[in-house]
Formats: C-alpha cells, sequence, structure tokens
C-alpha cells in the first residue's frame, strides 16, 4: 500500500469533520443530550460507551476497519473531560497499520487539553503527545518548546465531536479558527444537501457536507472530499468518500452503540 493511502486511512474521522467549524457570529445551539449526564457536563448528543463502527475501503477493496468510542469521564488538570478514541487497523499483505487517536475534551467548554497520536505504520511506531492549555493558549509537544495555540482550542479528535454540537444549514459555509495549531487555520466546511444514504448500519437521512483545510491530504482546499452525517439531533458520521489522485477512499458505517443510560448500552446496526 502506498504511504498516502495510510496516511489518509489513520486521519480519515478525525480530520474529516476537523473542518467543523462556525459560521462567523454564530453561536452553537446546545442539542439535547441522548443519555443521562453529570450535571459538570455541557448538553451535547454523545456521551459515555457510545461506539461507532467503520468499514474502510480503497475504491471496491476493504483495507480495513474503523471505530470512534467515548470511553469514559477523566479528570485533566482538575479539569473533567471526555476520553474519546478513534482507531484505524488493516492495510494490505505489504502494508499493515494500526493507528490510534486518543483526545480528552473539557465535558464543560469541549476544549481539547490533551491529544495522543499513536501510530504503527510499516512495522514502524511513532507516538506524539500534546498538551493543551486553553487558559494560558499555548500547546506543547512531549520533549519540546510550548508553542503559541488558540482559544478554545481543539484538535482532530475532538473536532468529530464539537461538529455535533452546532447548526448545519444547507447551502452555508462555516468558518473559524479553533484547530490548536494556528497554522491550520481556517478551518471550513460547506453544507451542501439532504439526501437519504444507505451503509452497512442501516438506511438514514443524511447532511452531506464538503470539509477543507489548509493543508495536504484527503481535506486540502485544492482536493474534494463529502462526509454525510446524520440528519438528526445526534449527527454520527455515516459515510464518507474523498477523490484522490490514486483513487477513492470511502468509509461507512458497520454498527452505532448509543451512550449508555441506566446499564449496558443499546447496540444499533450488524
Amino acid at each position: 500500500m502506498r504511504r498516502p493511502l495510510t496516511r489518509v486511512a489513520a486521519g480519515l474521522l478525525a480530520t474529516a469533520v476537523l473542518s467543523a467549524p462556525l459560521l462567523h457570529g454564530e453561536q452553537p445551539a446546545p442539542v439535547p443530550p441522548q443519555s443521562a449526564a453529570p450535571a459538570a457536563t455541557a448538553a451535547v448528543p454523545f456521551g459515555v460507551g457510545e461506539r461507532l463502527n467503520y468499514e474502510v475501503r480503497f475504491g471496491p477493496i476493504k483495507v480495513g476497519s474503523g471505530s470512534m468510542e467515548v470511553i469514559g469521564l477523566e479528570s485533566i488538570r482538575g479539569r473533567q473531560t471526555y476520553h474519546t478514541q478513534f482507531r484505524v487497523k488493516g492495510g494490505t499483505f505489504f502494508y499493515k497499520v494500526n493507528d490510534v487517536m486518543s483526545s480528552w475534551i473539557d465535558s464543560q467548554t469541549l476544549a481539547s487539553l490533551r491529544y495522543v497520536q499513536d501510530f504503527e505504520e510499516g512495522g514502524r511506531d511513532r507516538e506524539k503527545k500534546y498538551e493543551i492549555y486553553p487558559e494560558r493558549r499555548v500547546y506543547q509537544e512531549e520533549g519540546r518548546p510550548e508553542q503559541p495555540s488558540v482559544s478554545e482550542p481543539l484538535d482532530d479528535g475532538s473536532f468529530l465531536y464539537f461538529v455535533r454540537t452546532i447548526p448545519l444549514e444547507v447551502g452555508k459555509t462555516y468558518v473559524f479558527d479553533r484547530y490548536f495549531k494556528p497554522d491550520r487555520n481556517p478551518v471550513k466546511i460547506r453544507v451542501l444537501r439532504r439526501e437519504r444514504v444507505k451503509v452497512p448500519a442501516g438506511t438514514f437521512d443524511a447532511v452531506v457536507v464538503s470539509p477543507a483545510i489548509k493543508t495536504k491530504g484527503i481535506f486540502s482546499e485544492n482536493g474534494h472530499a463529502e462526509v454525510w452525517l446524520s440528519d438528526d439531533d445526534r449527527k454520527i458520521m455515516l459515510q464518507m468518500k474523498s477523490q484522490l489522485s490514486f483513487g477513492t477512499l470511502q468509509l461507512f458505517l458497520k454498527s452505532y452503540r448509543p451512550a449508555a443510560t441506566n446499564g449496558a448500552p443499546a447496540t444499533t446496526g450488524n
């Protein structure tokens, strides 16, 4: 497998909705939670125990699987956070990938406080750890000096959850400067249309968006990618397609487990 493909697969979900912005001058409308949450958490459409499983394909060929999960509530520097994890595993006979991206998201502000990338690709293991300090507008990669950041910063993983809390009106382009590395801003998302989509988990009404970010890859400003989000309060990612110079990368929802409510969480899909 060519290295660009593995890099795309690793960031498939994460950088996908990474362009989930606010319309300039607009504030996000609160979304009712899907399950009971502690008083210290903001009203959000996700919670502890939620898990989404995906099938990853390159053209017609299945190259792996992915998942998104809210693992639990954890304290980071005295602040309660959602610990979320995105994982992609797969590859070909010649090249394997097992990538994990973990985020710790402030449960009140949804700002990112910690971000860890653990990428195992082609037999090489690479880990990056970031501590993010919204109150001082700086971030620090482990072993390196502090760098300037932004107010209410978001990393690749936390963007996946932040986008689910904002309105998405067809025909509008949302823009904001919240990525924790300032040179990647602004990020944009165009809301293209509504349509009905069939994936392994079932048939859903969807809102289709096109994200763009100042970087190379599947969501570059010169490329073209589309993401299907469920057209309801949950806004879960149903499907993604990205046209690349060497083919089409696709991701399909296989199953969805809602957040736990009064016991073990229910499961939908396959």
